[in-house]
């Protein structure tokens, strides 16, 4: 996905939101806004990948505040407001016993409404609090895109490339499902801290390693999957891959300009210019397989 002009604010209001996590010296956050402002001066064009700009405005904004992970405190409050919904999620997952088809769609449905544990989105409120009544009000919706039952008979070696904490303990309700109909998966986190998404150390703080054939990262601290910076490993597991489930806006930015053969991009539409690019509304929780004959 390319950059678009509504971009540049909702980036840099993101850059305010981190700084303050960081820091309370507003000569320090208004130093890091300046030079973040750089960076997007510099970088903006209609022609460039809208991840790789920010992936530039985070890096400049973590130097300047000389911290590494600003997220960290709120990643465990993340983490914690999920474990309180999780229960939830399950009881709506396999209530009356479905089928390993409707099994697969809820556990997609609460995987993509977990999407919504995202802070510092402009203009989104993902506080804990609030959380299970959203939970219930986007799984009473459903899925505003749904090619599940497309993506059944491609289960067979799927690389999920995760994207949030907290999200991510909902990712395994589907993990449990696509093993359950005999797949194999291999799980993709950030290669360092970025935002507030996954890597391996939640992995293997909450042992979900163990409900995986095998972990690998991006590599970096990327926002989403630069390629140029990704492992060999990892583009050789998405070449072999039968399915490829992208979690996320960050993901789709970036998978969205190649062809890795099938891909399903599983997220909530909480941006205009991600929800316009996939031709959608804004605000829908979606399913959609994409690069599938």
């Amino acid at each position: 996905m390319k950059m678009n002009p509504r971009c540049t604010y909702c980036l840099l209001s993101r850059v305010h939101f981190q700084s303050k996590l960081s820091t309370d010296d507003e000569d320090l956050i208004s130093k890091t806004i300046k030079e973040c402002l750089k960076v997007v001066t510099k970088n903006y064009s209609p022609d460039v990948v809208s991840a790789s700009v920010a992936t530039k405005v985070h890096r400049k904004c973590y130097e300047v505040l000389e911290d590494n992970d600003p997220y960290a405190v709120t990643k465990k409050l993340i983490d914690q407001a999920a474990l309180k919904v999780l229960p939830v999620a399950k009881e709506n997952i396999y209530k009356n016993s479905p089928d390993n088809g409707e099994l697969f769609r809820r556990a997609v449905l609460a995987s993509v409404i977990a999407n919504y544990f995202d802070f510092g989105i402009m203009g989104f409120d993902a506080s804990e609090d609030k959380f299970e009544a959203a939970f219930q009000k986007y799984f009473e919706q459903g899925l505003g895109v749904d090619d599940t039952p497309k993506m059944l008979g491609l289960m067979q070696d799927v690389v999920y490339i995760a994207d949030n904490c907290g999200e991510i303990l909902f990712d395994t309700l589907v993990f449990d499902i696509i093993k359950k109909l005999g797949g194999k998966i291999t799980l993709v986190v950030r290669g360092g801290p970025i935002l507030t998404d996954v890597t391996l150390e939640e992995v293997r703080e909450f042992d979900i390693d163990k409900k995986v054939d095998r972990v690998l990262t991006t590599g970096s601290n990327a926002v989403g999957v630069l390629i140029e910076e990704a492992p060999a490993e990892l583009l050789q597991a998405m070449k072999d891959a039968t399915l490829i489930i992208s979690k996320g806006m960050a993901n789709y930015e970036t998978l969205s300009e190649h062809n890795f053969g099938a891909i399903a991009y599983m997220l909530l539409t909480k941006c205009e210019c991600v929800a316009e690019d996939l031709g959608l509304e804004k605000d829908l929780s979606i399913a959609k397989l994409m690069n599938y004959p």
